[in-house]
């Protein structure tokens, strides 16, 4: 009989693998590994820029936890693949399954219904970093003169081949290049038969994100400027806070429901 680990032993096992990730990326942060991603944050901001988001599948969550959330900068923005549907020129239909985000061909409508600026900065999040969005709105940004952050799986993406024309990864695009920790697979925990859980590129991207916000906001702050940070909606006085500063923003932030 097959010995199945308890609730509580997988629990702990896919805590340390999580924990392992979370403290080598904060020692990652503490030696300056993440500087040239805050870098072109900074700059952007500095320049009158606004951080653009984007990520596909469940890799959208990045581009939400970057952009327009307490405790968050207010000149960001998520740019997301429904755009196409909701502005542009596709169907509904076009949404369903993944081939909508392995098709590079819909970046360029994706970009130019994007309130995109010339001071602005893309970070770009994909486990993968292989699909044909990814890697095109990449290449596009840097067309158009901007730099690009890619947060992604390094272990994962040298072992699967780009669905984009260019045959490139987006770790072979972007100009700085993070690693989100996660192994080949997105999973941590092995059950009995060679099945696997527990994904973690979702809490290392957002653990990456909230470093890349605190840095940011507090690289501003040290300049003897105020950070433009959201404050949650949900205290008193937070929606008055919130629109004050998105004003300063107007038409290059877009904030749908």
């Amino acid at each position: 009989m097959t010995n199945i680990p308890s609730a509580s032993g997988l629990a702990q096992q896919y805590a340390n693998e999580v924990t392992s990730r979370i403290e080598a990326l904060t020692a990652q942060a503490r030696s300056g590994a993440l500087d040239g991603a805050v870098d072109l944050l900074v700059a952007a901001i500095e320049r009158g820029g606004v951080i653009q988001a984007f990520g596909t599948g469940h890799s959208e969550a990045f581009a939400m936890e970057i952009a327009g959330r307490a405790g968050g900068l207010i000149p960001t923005n998520k740019i997301a693949l429904r755009d196409v549907v909701l502005r542009g020129s596709l169907g509904v239909d076009s949404l369903g399954g993944s081939a909508l985000e392995r098709d590079g061909a819909v970046v360029d409508e994706l970009f130019s219904i994007s309130p995109v600026g010339p001071e602005d900065v893309f970070i770009i999040a994909s486990n993968s970093g292989v699909n044909g969005t990814i890697v095109g709105l990449a290449l596009l940004a840097q067309e158009r003169g901007h730099s690009v952050i890619a947060v992604t799986s390094l272990q994962h993406t040298k072992q699967v081949e780009p669905k984009h024309p260019s045959g490139k990864r987006l770790s072979e695009v972007a100009d700085v290049v993070i690693d989100n920790g996660a192994p080949f697979g997105d999973v941590t925990v092995e059950l009995p038969g060679g099945i696997s859980v527990g994904a973690v590129s979702s809490i290392t991207s957002a653990f990456i994100a909230q470093l890349l916000t605190i840095e940011t906001s507090r690289r501003i702050a040290d300049s003897g400027r105020t950070p433009p940070l959201y404050i949650s909606a949900n205290i008193p006085g937070g929606d008055e806070h919130n629109r004050s500063l998105e004003d300063l923003y107007r038409n290059k932030i877009r904030r749908d429901a």
